[in-house]
């Protein structure tokens, strides 16, 4: 296979992957208006030490604020972004919203991603256990696993653990880091380094390759804010303060 990105998937399917993701952060974007920027009270306390303490201006403050949210939105786009590259390998499928993220279609090998090691809780990680044991119990060649993207170490070992005072284990769970998940089903030890080098130059190319005006698929929630500082006169601060606390004693009068 003679790609240009990587070489254990090929290059429209790696650049598909690109533009299913860009849509989700074009998505999150376009979801952060005045109205969701508020919806979960924005704390301007903190955000005034921010100010002064970095020595951030307003404008800045809140549009990294803006960002902040964004990310929050974007974090489960990031797993299934990896779950769409893994589903390009040859002999793997994604498992769309069947129970597993990722399978083999011999059906020996199933797979839950989760993009960072320490998003689960207890409860999360019992059931997550379960699961997986359900699958290895009913496929009896498959080997079934917990993939952590961002893990704190590379590693390809049985899940063993206690968890809620029970002890869990099973011959066939295995929890795995990312770096080894990508070398176990792209045969390629350096599969996710590939990855990490190629995205910046398949980002660009698809990026160049896209006709559409995204300046108009920004976030509007700081120019609204904009909009009302200039017939309030409050500074971008008090406006978000007054916006959202008005109906504390006196900051009506802001």
């Amino acid at each position: 296979m003679n790609n240009k990105y990587v070489d254990f998937v090929s290059d429209e399917h790696l650049l598909n992957c690109v533009a299913n993701l860009h849509k989700a952060y074009l998505k999150a974007k376009n979801n952060i208006t005045k109205k969701s920027f508020y919806s979960n009270k924005v704390d301007t306390i903190k955000l005034t030490f921010d100010a002064k303490f970095n020595a951030i201006d307003e404008e800045t403050l809140i549009q990294s604020e803006i960002l902040r949210q964004i990310d929050k939105s974007i974090n489960n786009s990031i797993g299934t972004f990896h779950e769409q590259v893994l589903g390009g390998i040859s002999g793997f499928e994604m498992g769309n919203l069947s129970g597993f993220d990722i399978k083999a279609i011999d059906e020996t090998l199933f797979a839950d991603i989760k993009n960072k090691h320490n998003t689960m809780n207890s409860s999360s990680a019992e059931s997550l256990f379960q699961k997986l044991a359900r699958y290895a119990d009913t496929y009896k060649k498959a080997n079934c696993y917990w993939v952590q993207i961002l893990a704190k170490n590379s590693f390809n070992e049985k899940w063993v653990s206690e968890i809620n005072g029970k002890e869990y284990s099973h011959s066939r769970v295995f929890k795995i880091s990312g770096d080894q998940f990508y070398a176990l089903l792209s045969g390629k030890q350096d599969a996710l380094f590939q990855l990490y080098k190629a995205l910046p130059i398949a980002i660009d190319d698809y990026l160049t390759s896209i006709k559409q005006d995204i300046s108009n698929s920004e976030n509007s929630a700081l120019e609204e804010i904009k909009q009302m500082t200039s017939i309030s006169n409050r500074s971008i601060l008090d406006q978000i303060t007054f916006d959202n606390y008005s109906y504390y004693f006196n900051f009506d009068s802001l």
